[in-house]
């Protein structure tokens, strides 16, 4: 997603109405920054299972990878040297070499880096018994050590983005094997990486800390300390933020939220992918959906730019195809059928419901999910479509759908950005419910299997690009699915902390703080 910076001030109303910041302590520089996250606790800092947004939040500054994305940036196309300062591939992208940098420090003074910890990560990376993120690395035959500064990759097939799976994200990030093996169960809550910042305390449901890494390879942070406070309760987050207890906070991607915030003097607000695509995935094996003509009245008869106007334009657009933006490979000349209510009515006529047709839909729970099938379903009544929707419990409403029982899914998720990772997991007939493989395919599509499969083997990147959004051409045209919104990350900040760069993205699902990031006079 674009980054969008809001600034505003003047004499304004407080957040929630809680009076003006008139009063708001001045931030002279300073070098202590502290986080009021939308979370209850820390669950693991082992990267490799660190799957909630906190924990990936905080491995971001702790770990490092061979490879990184340049800080501000989801785009594949940035990724740029870290451990490893260089690297190259045989001519069929079966073997890749990677030269370390020398004298890189461990934190909690565990020595130098070198090529063993880099095996000993990538096999734990790709361990099904040690790691959350396996199955990403299951093209890996061998990871050994050359010499102490060179490690030497094999795969058994190539892949869609080799150095996608060395990045500063999930299995990417590299660990002290002495560390590791030192403190077992503990490297969890105690973990040592070579990052800007370490890990100096946990206060169960209260807060971590960290210190600077003053040994840190590109050079001492600016920062010398780090609070990360888990502030879960919206109103309590937004009360710490304007109190000046907190320098920069997890937002809401919501109007009122955004017009409450930006009421107050020197407050910043950042939106930054990955924005979460939001789609509504349709049955093609269920009547009626099977007849392709009822698919296209359902997706004429959706406004998703409307949509995203009411859920906030600052934060949301509407979808443009069967993947997120940013990824590698989008397009968005995918075919997206408009927004044509008559156009609608017409061909459900011809697939024999001139008076129209009605379905049920499981519908979750979830604020924004529950929101959003409701304008739908306002939506899809113009054109003749009622649409009955069965409210369930989110997470009974996660089991259900993976049983098939809906014929229509809306579902919004966010993928590491190369095209294959949203088209494998979401329209790929292995990965239909119901299958031995499934994930998401709740549309069981099947239309583009032959270019999904095709991209995933080819070495030249323009031709593999295209195979993508031949892909998402054949997807949208068979309206296997209708893409609706995305919506991305949301942060407040002080205006006088700078983070250091352009927060256009973060993998990591929040802001990467980096040696660069301080306060302003």
């Amino acid at each position: 997603m674009k980054n969008t910076t809001f600034t505003k001030a003047g004499l304004l109303a407080g957040v929630l109405g809680f009076g003006l910041l008139a009063s708001m302590p001045a931030f002279a520089a300073k070098t202590e920054l502290t986080l009021g996250a939308a979370a209850v606790d820390v669950g693991t800092l082992d990267p490799h299972y660190a799957s909630s947004t906190s924990d990936r939040i905080l491995s971001a500054w702790i770990f490092g990878g061979l490879v990184r994305f340049a800080p501000g940036s989801t785009d594949p196309a940035t990724i740029e040297a870290d451990l490893a300062e260089s690297w190259q591939a045989s001519d069929d992208r079966l073997v890749w070499t990677f030269k370390l940098r020398p004298g890189v420090k461990w934190q909690h003074g565990y020595g130098d880096v070198t090529a063993d910890d880099v095996v000993f990560s990538l096999d734990k990376a790709r361990d099904p018994k040690r790691s959350a993120f396996a199955s990403d690395y299951a093209a890996f035959q061998k990871v050994e050590a050359v010499d102490p500064q060179t490690v030497r990759i094999t795969l058994s097939n190539r892949v869609p983005s080799l150095l996608g799976l060395l990045t500063n994200y999930a299995g990417g990030f590299i660990i002290s094997k002495k560390a590791f093996e030192e403190r077992g169960e503990n490297f969890r809550r105690n973990p040592v990486g070579f990052g800007p910042f370490a890990l100096e305390a946990i206060t169960p449901g209260q807060a971590v800390t960290f210190k600077a890494n003053d040994a840190y390879f590109r050079d001492k942070p600016k920062l010398s300390k780090i609070t990360y406070r888990f502030l879960n309760n919206n109103a309590a987050r937004d009360l710490a933020f304007v109190a000046g207890e907190v320098d920069a906070a997890t937002g809401l991607a919501d109007q009122r939220w955004l017009q409450r915030t930006l009421a107050n003097p020197g407050v910043v607000v950042d939106s930054f992918d990955p924005a979460e695509l939001t789609t509504l995935s349709v049955n093609v094996t269920k009547p009626p959906f099977d007849n392709i003509k009822v698919r296209q009245a359902l997706a004429h008869a959706i406004d998703a730019p409307k949509i995203a106007q009411y859920r906030g334009p600052r934060f949301t657009r509407a979808g443009k195809s069967a993947i997120p933006s940013n990824n590698l490979g989008f397009t968005e000349d995918a075919g997206v059928l408009p927004h044509d209510p008559a156009k609608a009515k017409a061909l459900l006529k011809e697939a024999g419901f001139p008076n129209g047709l009605t379905v049920t839909m499981l519908a979750s729970q979830l604020p924004s999910l529950e929101s959003t099938a409701q304008i739908i379903q306002g939506q899809v009544a113009e054109a003749g479509i009622t649409l009955n929707l069965q409210p369930v419990e989110h997470a009974t409403w996660h089991q259900m759908i993976r049983k098939d029982l809906s014929p229509l899914v809306m579902y919004g998720a966010a993928r590491f950005p190369i095209a294959d990772n949203y088209l494998t997991q979401f329209y790929h007939s292995k990965s239909a419910i119901g299958q031995p493989g499934q994930v998401v395919n709740f549309s069981h599509c099947d239309v583009a299997d032959k270019q999904i499969e095709a991209a995933r083997g080819e070495t030249d990147p323009k031709k593999q690009i295209a195979l993508w959004q031949e892909a998402q051409k054949l997807i949208i045209g068979n309206v296997c699915v209708i893409p609706i919104t995305e919506t991305g990350q949301v942060w407040a900040r002080r205006d006088k902390l700078n983070w250091g760069f352009d927060l256009k993205g973060s993998m990591s699902l929040g802001p990467l703080v980096t040696e660069q990031t301080h306060f302003v006079d």
